[in-house]
């Protein structure tokens, strides 16, 4: 039927078994149904059928990447049983190829109320994969910002938690970590209020990270405690192992090296028990820094590859350029500034503008910085550290002091006599 419709023109084919509406056709039909073909009830009813299909369905693909995740088990119910998927692979790509039109029936929604308008938060939760990955970072914010507003509009404390979530996430991956911040404080309150575990574990999980971020250790590790009781009470043992990472790296970087790595093994044996395969590389990559702080990096860098290849494998970019950097640090804390600067220079083709995790720009350049300075390329080493503060701008971070004190103890080489060198 579908083939047929293609032969009149009325459809086209994109890529074999996805079909589209030419952009007239498309114009016509909507007004033609906003105008005389369906009551606006049908139409509601129409689109509640399309956004519980989206949810069902990456719900099917949510838990295939995260097998004993409880998150499921708190997601408003559907009436579609969505599309079954042979592996996590084939669940990928969907997710992917339905990307625009997922994001863009989740954020319609941001006009309705009850059980529809948390369905549509809901399902922002089960497509996280798609912020993660940055791909879809810009309609992703677009809807979250949206059903934010519509939440606290409508009064749903419940919903409006979730959404906050959400939209911190969104903040801290864009670096805007005073405002995720404040979001994760209002959905940690909203959760406590309702009684929600999924606010109450990833609220508390979400503000430990950004305080790590900020090295307010003290406040880290208050926060991902609360986390961890949460999802323990809830059962859910990956949301335990990734807040036992993230806790790992609060004592690994606040000195206590020995208890890092044993959080982050611990962490890391979860993973592996729930089989949690795309997980596990974040579980790698806790490990990974615990053991560069502990001085194990030739380890460090063989679990940061193992994470490498799951991160690529899953087309998470952003995390692929977080793992360089982690790679960068171990080979420069080994005394390797040549690979060191290589990883660095591989983290930063995955942080751009669109695509990336944009706090973690700075902190690259300073590391190329220091890799080149000790290769004797002074220059570039400047030019780095120089860009670091660029890249900083407004945002406030000790690494700046930092910076500033590599560019004062490193004055510019002057050029030889017969002109410059290249370096």
């Amino acid at each position: 039927l579908l083939e047929s419709l293609v032969d009149t023109s009325l459809l086209e084919s994109a890529a074999p078994g996805r079909y589209r509406f030419h952009d007239l056709v498309r114009l016509y039909a909507r007004a033609c149904a906003e105008r005389d073909e369906q009551p606006p009830a049908e139409r509601e009813a129409a689109m509640s059928r399309l956004l519980d299909f989206y949810l069902a369905t990456a719900a099917r693909a949510y838990v295939l990447a995260r097998p004993g995740d409880q998150l499921l088990t708190h997601l408003t119910p559907t009436a579609d049983p969505g599309l079954d998927f042979a592996d996590a692979t084939e669940a990928g790509d969907w997710l992917y190829a339905e990307a625009g039109c997922l994001l863009a029936c989740a954020r319609q929604h941001a006009d309705s109320s009850g059980d529809p308008l948390r369905r549509a938060v809901d399902l922002l939760h089960v497509a996280k994969d798609l912020w993660e990955s940055g791909t879809d970072s810009q309609q992703y914010e677009h809807a979250a910002v949206s059903l934010v507003e519509a939440t606290r509009k409508a009064g749903d404390s419940l919903a409006e938690g979730r959404a906050r979530i959400i939209l911190s996430a969104v903040h801290y991956w864009a670096g805007r970590l005073d405002q995720a911040d404040e979001q994760a404080r209002k959905a940690a309150l909203l959760g406590s209020a309702c009684q929600d575990a999924v606010s109450c574990c990833h609220a508390n999980n979400r503000l430990g990270i950004i305080a790590t971020y900020q090295h307010r250790y003290e406040d880290a590790e208050e926060y991902l405690g609360r986390a961890l009781d949460h999802f323990r009470a809830d059962g859910n043992r990956p949301g335990e192992a990734s807040a036992l990472s993230n806790l790992a790296r609060v004592h690994s970087e606040s000195g206590r090296v020995e208890s890092g790595v044993a959080l982050a093994e611990g962490a890391l044996a979860i993973f592996r028990a729930c089989n949690v395969s795309g997980r596990l590389a974040n579980g790698l990559y806790a490990y990974g820094i615990a053991l560069t702080h502990a001085g194990c990096c030739d380890e460090a860098i063989c679990k940061l590859n193992e994470a490498l290849a799951i991160f690529a494998a899953g087309r998470h970019l952003v995390w692929e350029g977080l793992t360089y950097f982690r790679v960068a640090e171990a080979h420069f804390a080994a005394g390797r500034p040549t690979e060191a600067a290589h990883q660095a220079e591989l983290a930063l083709t995955c942080f751009t503008d669109n695509i990336g995790f944009v706090p973690q720009r700075a902190p690259t350049l300073t590391l190329l910085g220091k890799a080149l300075d000790a290769l004797g390329q002074q220059r570039r080493a400047r030019a780095c550290w120089q860009a670091a503060l660029a890249a900083y701008g407004h945002w406030e971070a000790v690494e700046q002091a930092e910076v500033r004190r590599l560019l004062g103890s490193n004055p510019l080489p002057a050029w030889p006599s017969d002109g410059p060198s290249g370096d």
